[in-house]
């Protein structure tokens, strides 16, 4: 089970939307997915298809990480009724602000590694939607992660909170996981027409190299439509979204190289 946080230090680059549309690219290609909504927020969990009213959620998970409490949090989503495959969600909880905190004990950063060690076998791939700060939470998944995608957009701000976000990561690792690594830099909402777009996504390859993903990602209405339904990128219609599926496919690829995760059509193309 390959665990990667999909990050930013800075509010509003899509964060959200990047970890919804590589959610889409592991469910179209029929790996076994949780998604973790660890965001306060819980806009993944809505973007799921999933109700978190009257549910166990992360919070539970972090307050006591035994299996039976994590397998109440973790349901499966409503994409499912798009098509079959494993697409679950361990459900977010606007009270998880009160884990946030910035000073965690060490005992409380482990929490969430601890719960996914219960159900490592059921999944290939697992997605967490972390908030856009270095507190507490973020922490939390970075430790129980393998790698970080930091998601950012090319300004002048969003490219300092990168820089930021590779410190921290380089820091935990250090002092924490030695497992952790960054993955690397998505940059999001991309206009190519842009003179200053293209001088950011200059600067971004300057400063950080082949830590910078491709494909960068073209602001996009269709993926903001797709979440608003509550469907996966790769069943909306039209041309802009299926360029957009492309695109998640091209760093999911990443993602599973990274992971060493086995495409299951390679697989099944070998079992016949």
């Amino acid at each position: 089970m390959h665990v990667l946080s999909v990050s930013s230090l800075k509010g509003g680059v899509g964060k959200t939307t990047v970890t919804l549309g590589l959610a889409s690219a592991a469910f179209a290609r029929s790996l076994r997915t949780l998604v973790v909504d660890l965001d306060p927020q819980a806009d993944v969990s809505t973007g799921l298809d999933v109700q978190i009213a009257g549910r166990l959620n992360v919070s539970d998970v972090l307050t006591s990480p035994k299996e039976k409490i994590v397998r109440q949090a973790i349901t499966s989503s409503g994409w499912t009724r798009v098509h079959d495959g494993t697409i679950d969600v361990m459900l977010g909880s606007p009270s998880a602000i009160n884990f946030d905190g910035p000073h965690p004990t060490v005992a409380d950063v482990w929490k969430l590694e601890e719960a996914l060690a219960s159900i490592e076998s059921e999944y290939d791939l697992v997605l967490i939607d972390c908030p856009p700060s270095l507190n507490a939470l973020t922490r939390t998944a970075w430790a129980a992660s393998d790698r970080v995608m930091v998601v950012t957009e090319p300004g002048l701000f969003s490219v300092a909170a990168a820089d930021r976000a590779l410190r921290a990561i380089e820091e935990i690792r250090r002092g924490l996981s030695p497992r952790l690594q960054p993955l690397g830099i998505v940059v999001n909402r991309v206009r190519p027409q842009s003179v200053e777009h293209q001088f950011r996504i200059k600067e971004l390859r300057d400063m950080f190299g082949p830590l910078v993903l491709e494909p960068q990602l073209p602001e996009r209405t269709s993926l903001q439509q797709a979440q608003g339904a509550a469907k996966p990128l790769h069943v909306w219609p039209g041309e802009s979204a299926q360029e957009l599926a492309t695109d998640f496919d091209a760093l999911l690829d990443r993602i599973m190289r990274a992971g060493r995760i086995e495409d299951p059509s390679d697989t099944q193309d070998a079992s016949r």
